[in-house]
């Protein structure tokens, strides 16, 4: 559209530049995350990091004793939570009992806040262990929830190796972390 007095809708395909058969998702919020480079806290362990930062800051949810439940900051889905023990272990095998009943605690309590806050249909959970079984973070242990949709099938991730999400982490860390228990380590 150009504006002025006599404003009309102009077809794309007369504009200047190269027509092809694309449409073009404009994304601009995730240029923090292209200048930041491939990994913006390359020295330091993300996960280790994060507790030492306000919740808002790193995207922590929840904190309980030995675990805590955050914000992926690359998510697959809007809400994708991931759960870590505050000590920096590579693998389940390492955690200790504590550790793995409030992983496992957290988990649940996750599960529960995201049916509630996003109306979800389903969960993908999973633990990739090591580099080699995809993990982004191999250096220390997270439990992926990612909450799904039965509508939200699209072309995107398959096609275009693009994930359209359709809300900010910071409203999404704000409205779960407002309806998490307040006790999160007790039902």
């Amino acid at each position: 559209m150009i504006d002025g007095p006599d404003s009309k809708l102009i077809d794309a395909a007369h504009l200047p530049g190269v027509p092809d058969e694309f449409q073009r998702l404009w994304t601009p919020h995730r240029m923090a995350y292209i200048t930041a480079g491939p990994e913006p806290l390359r020295h330091t362990c993300p996960f280790c990091a994060a507790p030492t930062m306000t919740d808002e800051e790193g995207l922590i949810v929840v904190r309980g004793r030995t675990a805590y439940a955050l914000l992926n900051l690359f998510p697959y889905n809007s809400g994708h939570l991931l759960v870590c023990p505050y000590r920096h272990i590579a693998t389940y095998d390492e955690a200790t009992a504590e550790e793995v009943a409030e992983i496992g605690l957290l988990t649940q309590q996750g599960m529960r806040v995201l049916r509630k806050v996003s109306n979800c249909d389903g969960f993908n959970l999973g633990m990739n262990q090591g580099r080699v079984a995809g993990a982004g973070v191999d250096e220390h242990l997270h439990q992926h929830i990612v909450p799904r949709w039965a509508t939200d099938a699209n072309f995107f991730p398959i096609i275009a190796k693009t994930k359209a999400l359709p809300q900010l982490l910071g409203e999404v860390r704000t409205a779960v972390a407002g309806a998490w228990p307040e006790h999160p380590v007790a039902d």
